[in-house]
């Protein structure tokens, strides 16, 4: 007998929001064609903020990572909170990271909506 859910699947709508990341970082003239050094994505801090700019942690990093796990059927964290870091680091940025920032904000939801 199938699994009976109440809710929607979240997990439907985080490959949209990544996508619509992408978009973004592509629209605004951020998403870049060549990687940076590997040893800037070994860092041992959140989001890399020692090594690359947020954007680029997105595009290098997180995307990549949460797209492999959508694609595995991974279990994701049981909260997300990167809003907060993104406004933080998009602050007085040259661009509207309004779209950004929202598109950012959906996904902790559609993460934190998650069954455990």
């Amino acid at each position: 007998m199938g699994r009976l859910t109440r809710w929607p699947d979240r997990r439907a709508e985080i490959g949209p929001l990544l996508d619509a990341m992408q978009a973004e970082l592509v629209r605004v003239g951020l998403w870049e064609t060549a990687p940076p050094p590997p040893a800037s994505m070994a860092s041992a801090l959140p989001f890399c903020c020692d090594r690359l700019r947020f954007t680029q942690w997105l595009q290098w990093v997180f995307i990549p990572r949460t797209r492999a796990l959508l694609d595995a059927g991974g279990s994701f964290p049981l909260k997300s909170a990167m809003r907060p870091m993104a406004e933080e680091a998009l602050a007085g940025c040259e661009w509207d990271a309004g779209p950004l920032i929202e598109s950012i904000g959906r996904l902790d939801q559609a993460i934190n909506c998650l069954p455990a």
